[in-house]
């Protein structure tokens, strides 16, 4: 393992260890009376999916329409951008009041803000942005995120191991150097930095962010073939350290968790949340659960199991899941398990019976 420090007690924190019982002293995590959770980039925007009791999904046609010559009416209506890369943004409901920030922008400098804009979000509404990790498919759009608000997005919330320099080395091929984020061109744009390794707290103490996540599983051993660069030469780093997650205590449902790529593994994550927290149950689990590829799919068994075992209400596998473990994931979930797509919004809320309320339109962000 490496981050940007040579560190050997961020070494000891982060290799796999066995962690047994519960938390000896576990954060407060404020209930929420609500939560809305809409994606704003994914791999995939599908326009036929149904709604459900969770999810609302966009459809074609959602935003206003675009010049298009050939078309009698001289526009096109193309719906939503799919790109390989990741971003929602989180809306918790707490005593009347809602608060609103974003998780990751997406690869591409445009993308985010333009399905932002297709899905009339106000971007006036987020109070902070929190980066998952610092890989290029979740930091891209700050170009885009800057014009969509007409000033720069602050606090930004990020572990310091996101600015390191990295790259894929795979065995025969030449390796793919990873853009790296600028910490001081983020400062120099008027964005005050939050680094912290460490869990905090946002939005009055109702939304988590895990910090570095424990590594406690024998299965999930981190991302082969990544490198740092560290002491002027690259080393391999498979851990990937900075990845934290965002967790919500929805009252009287349980944690919801969310992630952007879960390099630190979907099972850790979730189970480190729980124990972090000192909650007992796991209501849903949102996000990239990097199964995809011959590196990964080797684990889809074990962390469908282990999922399975947890029993979550909702289990939403986006961005670099892939199919394969989306197909077993649905296999084993039964209702539990939503695809997703750009667009969605998945609603939480303090409902009773929970699976059986009527679909209700989500709720917005002003």
């Amino acid at each position: 393992m490496c981050t940007e420090i040579a560190d050997p007690t961020a070494v000891a924190f982060s290799a796999p260890r066995p962690v047994e019982g519960a938390a000896v002293d576990p954060v407060h995590l404020e209930p929420v009376d609500a939560l809305t959770i809409t994606v704003l980039v994914d791999n995939s925007f599908d326009a036929l999916l149904a709604n459900t009791d969770v999810a609302t999904r966009a459809r074609l046609g959602t935003g206003p329409g675009e010049p298009a010559g050939q078309y009698v009416d001289g526009l096109a209506r193309p719906g939503l951008v799919a790109e390989h890369g990741f971003s929602a943004l989180v809306t918790v409901t707490r005593n009347g009041h809602d608060h609103t920030l974003l998780f990751d922008t997406g690869v591409s400098a445009e993308g985010m803000a333009t399905n932002g804009r297709r899905l009339d979000v106000d971007p006036t509404d987020i109070g902070a942005v929190v980066l998952s990790h610092g890989h290029a498919d979740h930091t891209g759009g700050f170009p885009g995120l800057e014009r969509w608000l007409g000033r720069t997005a602050s606090p930004l919330v990020l572990h310091p191991a996101a600015f390191t320099r990295r790259r894929l080395a795979p065995p025969g091929a030449p390796p793919f150097a990873m853009p790296q984020l600028d910490r001081a061109a983020l400062v120099g744009d008027g964005i005050e930095l939050v680094e912290r390794r460490d869990p905090s707290f946002l939005l009055d103490d109702c939304v988590l962010i895990t910090g570095e996540v424990d590594r406690t599983t024998e299965f999930e051993r981190g991302m082969a073939f990544h490198e740092a660069f560290v002491d002027d030469t690259w080393r391999p780093d498979p851990w990937i350290v900075d990845d934290q997650a965002l967790v919500v205590n929805v009252r009287g449902h349980g944690l919801v968790v969310l992630t952007g790529c879960g390099h630190a593994g979907a099972v850790n994550i979730a189970r480190h949340a729980l124990r972090l927290t000192g909650q007992d149950r796991l209501h849903a689990l949102l996000g990239g659960l990097h199964l995809t590829g011959p590196g990964f799919e080797q684990i889809i068994e074990p962390t469908v199991a282990a999922l399975v075992e947890l029993a979550p209400d909702v289990v939403v596998p986006a961005h670099c899941t892939g199919w394969r473990a989306q197909m077993r994931l649905a296999q084993e979930l039964g209702d539990a398990f939503l695809p997703g797509a750009v667009g969605s919004r998945y609603a939480f809320g303090a409902r009773e019976p929970y699976r059986r309320a009527p679909l209700t339109p989500c709720p917005g962000t002003d």
